[in-house]
């Protein structure tokens, strides 16, 4: 049976998770997972870490640590905050000789068949330190935007900058001296040789996608497309094993399809290949929920890598990513110490309520902004205040009292709500802000109709609070939990419907699900 494979991009383990983090992939791809488990669909939700990335030895040396412990603690700071928020997923990757074996397998091949070549490029370079600078070791002005930019991606408009493309390259670590461009022999990927493929690829794409990335690919395609570079000649990754690359080491960005396969191989529990789920004869689906600034490596260089397998591999139906999350209208920084951690928001607030705001804010097409004042607030009054008016006008009325099954409206209703559902959670209509208003709206109308002088019967009731149930449980899993364990969720039945607490009695995240 085939199934939907989902990827969250392996976090890079220079710290544990922030909210904006959590805002983005992690807790929309777990509520993508939930809804497809819900609907009696086979999922396989994945994610793991990114010890490659030279952001690991930068914030290393800012921490005083060493860059191995810093990716042991990290890594595992990561996955419980992962499980602190709810986050139910099927496998979670180490960085080991499995994952390390899969990377190369999946590269040896597109090198023995000459898709990879040699070539002479220019790279920053410290003549202080005698060493060259690449991705988090150089900072410099955006070619293309004009933005302040680390090495290989810029952030703020999703375009590469490889090579010699920043303007000013200055080193991120004291002296942070100024840097030349060197040139140096490297292996490369030519992702233009690619180009019919993915304009292929994204032509049957436009109109289903979110706008932002669909645009970013039209801004790429209208220029040759830059090499990618496989090795780099620095000291932090994976060793390149390829001939000429001696002393090099593998771009960690190389590494994102096959540690994604490593990461769903681990959700697994067959003896099957380390690739099996991504090959093409499976008929499984394939997801990606990313942050927008990944949309060029996840959108280009890694489908360019899949497609030069030559259909051996699964291409992804849908990528979803979404915008930058600020904190009190200004970006999330570590450097700067303008966070909160995801662990620390569920210390003292239920994972329901941090799960509910987030979705509710979620930055899906534009940024958007995590404020305590207005978390406190819009939960109170949309989500406390109205779930409990349904909770009292559920338990207070009297139903027997009322025999009107409704029989001739009932079913279309629980078919609409059903319907409006599954237009929120489904992989080409996905807005988890959407399945957040679709939940408050609901509940607003079944208090009315509760509460109201109509008649209609529990039975009635009962089939679209199902409904309710199962929606905003795909968001606040422990009210789920225990609605589910407290009643038999039948037609004929009264349920128990617990109030939840309002934000100002929690000191500690406590528990109305306990």
């Amino acid at each position: 049976m085939s199934k939907t494979l989902v990827i969250a991009p392996p976090p890079t383990p220079n710290g544990d998770l922030h909210v904006g983090h959590m805002a983005g992939p992690y807790l929309a791809g777990d509520i993508y997972a939930r809804y497809l488990r819900l609907t009696g669909e086979s999922v396989n939700y994945a994610t793991g870490t990114d010890d490659s990335q030279t952001y690991v030895v930068t914030s290393a040396y800012k921490l005083g640590t060493s860059p191995e412990n810093l990716c042991r603690q990290a890594a595992d700071d990561i996955r419980h905050s992962l499980n602190d928020w709810g986050v139910e997923l099927d496998g979670y990757a180490p960085f080991d000789d499995g994952y390390k074996e899969m990377v190369y397998a999946f590269l040896s091949p597109l090198h023995e068949q000459g898709k990879f070549r040699l070539k002479t490029v220019r790279l920053p370079y410290s003549t202080h330190r005698d060493t060259f600078m690449v991705e988090s070791f150089v900072s410099g002005e955006c070619p293309t935007c004009l933005a302040q930019s680390r090495g290989g991606l810029c952030e703020s408009c999703g375009h590469p900058n490889n090579f010699d493309g920043l303007k000013n390259p200055v080193a991120t670590l004291p002296p942070y001296e100024s840097l030349e461009y060197r040139e140096t022999e490297i292996l490369v990927f030519p992702v233009e040789a690619y180009r019919a493929e993915l304009e292929r690829y994204y032509a049957a794409k436009k109109g289903s996608w979110r706008p932002h990335i669909l645009q970013l690919m039209t801004e790429l395609f209208s220029r040759e497309l830059i090499d990618f570079p496989i090795t780099y000649p620095i000291a932090w990754g994976l060793p390149s094993h390829f001939p000429g690359t001696e002393g090099q080491v593998l771009n960690a960005w190389a590494e994102g399809m096959p540690a994604s396969m490593y990461c769903n191989a681990c959700g697994e529990n067959t003896a099957a290949p380390t690739d099996a789920t991504w090959r093409a004869e499976t008929g499984n689906r394939l997801a990606y929920f990313l942050g927008f600034d990944n949309s060029y490596f996840w959108g280009v260089t890694h489908l360019a890598l899949l497609m030069a397998h030559e259909s051996k591999y699964l291409l992804p139906d849908t990528i979803v990513p979404n915008e930058f999350y600020e904190l009190e209208n200004a970006k999330f920084s570590t450097s700067r110490g303008h966070l909160i951690w995801a662990r620390d928001l569920v210390k003292t607030l239920p994972r329901d309520y941090a799960r509910f705001y987030l979705c509710l804010t979620s930055p899906e097409h534009n940024r958007n902004n995590f404020s305590r004042d207005a978390l406190s607030q819009i939960l109170n009054e949309r989500l406390i205040s109205a779930w409990n008016a349904l909770a009292r006008a559920y338990a207070t009325q009297r139903w027997e009292l009322r025999q009107n099954d409704d029989e001739a409206n009932t079913p279309l209703l629980v078919d609409t709500m059903r319907q409006r559902l599954a237009l929120t959670c489904r992989l080409e209509t996905f807005s988890q802000s959407r399945l957040a208003d679709w939940c408050l709206r609901h509940i607003g109308r079944l208090q009315e109709l509760v509460a109201e002088e109509s008649g209609i019967s529990l039975k009635a009731i009962n089939q679209q609070l199902r409904v309710l149930v199962d929606g905003l449980g795909l968001i606040m899993i422990d009210l789920h939990h225990a609605i589910v364990n407290a009643n038999p969720l039948n037609g004929s039945e009264q349920w128990a419907l617990p109030e939840l607490p309002p934000i100002a009695t929690f000191t500690n995240s406590g528990s109305y699900a306990s």
